[in-house]
């Protein structure tokens, strides 16, 4: 079964573009893919069409070896960023071909299910009105009425730190920004409640000082906190190991691992109680799930990265149904309102939970028609509000 041709489409998002890709073979088999990330999409894109001319002719069937084939090939433009991206996407739509060339869904061809529903957690639900307490309590509670037990927000994202001035600051935090931090965190947990569970989202943009304090001061509220969620950059795992050590919540990294190799560092480093690899940018369904074995032998819990389109929660779905020590996918909670007509079937997500479907491959179809009512951004968005 050889590929003939590799699509890319460049899709709106909400908060930033979907970047899609369409493998197609001579048997009459097509297979989607997803390599979503930002803010330099149509430098993925372009790996994407890059990386698609180079399995033009090859054998959609030998996953693996082409995954080690690009990542081996490619070696001298780092193996990282907009090439693993579009490894990842080429690995989802090869999974995705299988599985439909089989008649089997991707998670039977995985080794079979642990479970049917996949538990999610909810992000990107803080979008109306200003950063103050009330806003998110409101918005919180209806999180937690749409059946979702769980749920992940940036109580710094109102500072803009690590953008403009505040650099000057080194990433410390004033004491009023501080408090408002910390307003916003116990608005929301008194909102939810103590059986809904909080994330608590840093983004590495707080130097080491303040993230070991805001910790501390965090854990004193006595809220249900799930973890702390990259308190350093993941390119310094001693950085997060030592804060670790430091602080009463567990902590959380991942979303910007690239492959296993550095998901290796971070798991003999003992720096995370819970890693979060995205499928988008680790490189796809393949590596995820190496990932999640390895993790599984250091006895951590897999909560994998999920801000991005459809496919990303599909094939993360997939995945998460086969291992043994997941514990919660991501989920975008709001999300553009034509996401379901492109697909030939809605995602399934119910009271909190992703469905898992019967059907071969990963078991959605897109309609191109309106993708391409939609296309995506190709300069740089000018502001920073779309990041939450």
């Amino acid at each position: 079964m050889q590929i003939t041709d590799v699509k890319t489409f460049l899709v709106e998002g909400v908060k930033y573009n979907w970047t899609l890709i369409k493998i197609e073979t001579d048997a009459g088999i097509h297979g989607w893919g997803e390599a979503t990330n930002w803010p330099g999409s149509p430098l993925i894109e372009a790996a994407c069409q890059h990386v698609g001319r180079y399995i033009i002719g090859q054998d959609a069937r030998r996953i693996d070896f082409l995954w080690t084939k690009l990542y081996r090939d490619m070696h001298w433009m780092g193996q990282a960023g907009p090439l693993l991206s579009a490894i990842s996407a080429v690995d989802i739509a090869l999974w995705d071909i299988k599985g439909k060339a089989l008649g089997a869904p991707v998670y039977e061809l995985l080794g079979g299910v642990y479970r049917q529903r996949i538990q999610l957690y909810a992000n990107y639900w803080f979008i109306d009105g200003g950063h103050r307490a009330e806003d998110y309590a409101r918005q919180a509670r209806e999180v937690v009425a749409q059946g979702f037990t769980a749920l992940k927000f940036d109580p710094f994202a109102h500072i803009n730190y690590g953008y403009g001035n505040d650099l000057n600051d080194n990433n410390g935090l004033s004491e009023e920004q501080k408090r408002l931090a910390i307003s916003l965190v116990a608005a929301v947990g008194e909102a939810v409640g103590p059986d809904v569970a909080m994330a608590i989202e840093t983004h590495a943009f707080l130097n080491g000082p303040t993230a070991v304090e805001m910790a501390h001061r965090l854990a004193a509220l006595k809220l249900n906190l799930m973890w702390y969620e990259e308190p350093a950059l993941p390119e310094t795992p001693e950085a997060i190991a030592d804060i670790r050590a430091r602080i009463p919540i567990p902590v959380c990294v991942g979303e910007r691992l690239h492959s296993r190799f550095m998901a290796k560092r971070i798991l003999d480093l003992h720096a995370a109680d819970v890693l979060m690899p995205d499928i988008t940018r680790c490189g796809g369904i393949s590596e995820l799930r190496k990932i999640a074995t390895m993790a599984e032998a250091y006895n951590i819990p897999i909560a994998p990265h999920n801000p991005n389109g459809p496919f990303s929660s599909i094939a993360s779905a997939h995945v998460m149904a086969t291992i043994p020590n997941f514990f919660r996918q991501e989920f975008m909670l709001k999300d553009v309102p034509w996401r379901d007509e492109c697909l030939s079937h809605p995602l399934p997500i119910e009271n909190g939970y992703f469905i898992l479907p019967d059907r071969p491959g990963l078991g959605f179809d897109v309609d191109e028609s309106v993708l391409a009512r939609h296309p995506g951004l190709r300069t740089p968005p000018t502001d920073r509000t779309f990041y939450v």
